[in-house]
């Protein structure tokens, strides 16, 4: 019987120790797991701490920068806005400045332009009333053209324009824009007319040739001359005044007796010298 009850109190001293020695490990690791949580909760505070005061800082430094930028673009905006005013008020007496002068120069332009216009209008309406005195004086002192015959004879081939006249020379019927009036040679030639002798020629057709430039557009033609002795081109003549002699120097006309072929053109176009002449 006593050998029985040993094995049994050793078994449950040994049940004992290993149950004490579990709880000393347990108590161990919980103190360590204890230990550790209160170092980490310590570091997460002083890490919050840390992030508290560096937020505070970025607010600070955010709240001065937010204040001086305020201030800078306020004294900026107002700078601005004083230099607006001023430029504006500058600019605004600079234009009234010279707006003024610039209507006062104007004015003063007009002015000049004015008196000028009217000494232009009064020296044009001075000059237009002299012209017209000087003209009507002309007009008054105009006599009325009448046109002789520069020689006397015997019409021996008429004006013919419009209907022909048969030509001994050519040996055909042609027209004839003036008079043949019969004369001997040598025979003085009078002016028609008072004028301005304008060209002295010989004429490939009709010889030796006068002619006379009259008033109101008018010309009178001498031709088949034997001579101009008495006049010079661009003197002046009276009506009767002797300007050559009857000659036979006209080839278109050759074959005819000897005459003066006169023409009379008006504008520069023939007529019929005898519905104007005496």
């Amino acid at each position: 019987m006593r050998r029985n009850n040993r094995p049994r109190n050793n078994e449950k001293s040994i049940m004992q120790n290993k149950i004490l020695m579990y709880s000393i490990i347990g108590v161990g690791f919980l103190t360590i797991v204890l230990v550790g949580l209160l170092m980490y909760s310590r570091n997460l505070e002083e890490d919050m701490e840390e992030n508290v005061l560096d937020f505070g800082d970025m607010t600070n430094v955010t709240s001065e920068n937010t204040t001086n930028s305020t201030n800078t673009n306020t004294q900026s905006v107002s700078t601005e806005i004083g230099k607006s005013v001023n430029e504006a008020l500058n600019n605004s007496t600079t234009t009234n400045v010279e707006n003024n002068s610039n209507n006062t120069a104007n004015s003063t332009q007009n002015q000049v332009e004015n008196n000028t216009s009217k000494k232009e209008n009064t020296t044009k309406t001075t000059k237009a009333n002299t012209t017209s005195k000087i003209e009507d004086k002309k007009e008054e002192n105009k006599k009325e053209l009448s046109f002789e015959r520069p020689v006397e004879g015997e019409i021996i081939k008429a004006y013919a324009k419009d209907n022909l006249v048969y030509s001994e020379t050519l040996q055909e019927w042609t027209t004839h824009l003036g008079i043949d009036i019969k004369a001997d040679k040598t025979t003085v030639v009078k002016a028609a007319e008072a004028g301005t002798i304008k060209t002295i020629k010989n004429d490939p057709r009709y010889g030796l040739t006068i002619i006379i430039e009259h008033d109101d557009g008018y010309q009178t033609v001498y031709a088949n001359l034997l001579s101009s002795e008495f006049v010079i081109e661009g003197e002046k003549v009276d009506k009767g005044q002797s300007i050559g002699t009857v000659g036979n120097t006209a080839t278109f006309e050759i074959a005819d007796e000897p005459h003066l072929h006169f023409e009379i053109l008006k504008d520069g176009v023939q007529i019929d010298p005898t519905t104007i002449m005496k």
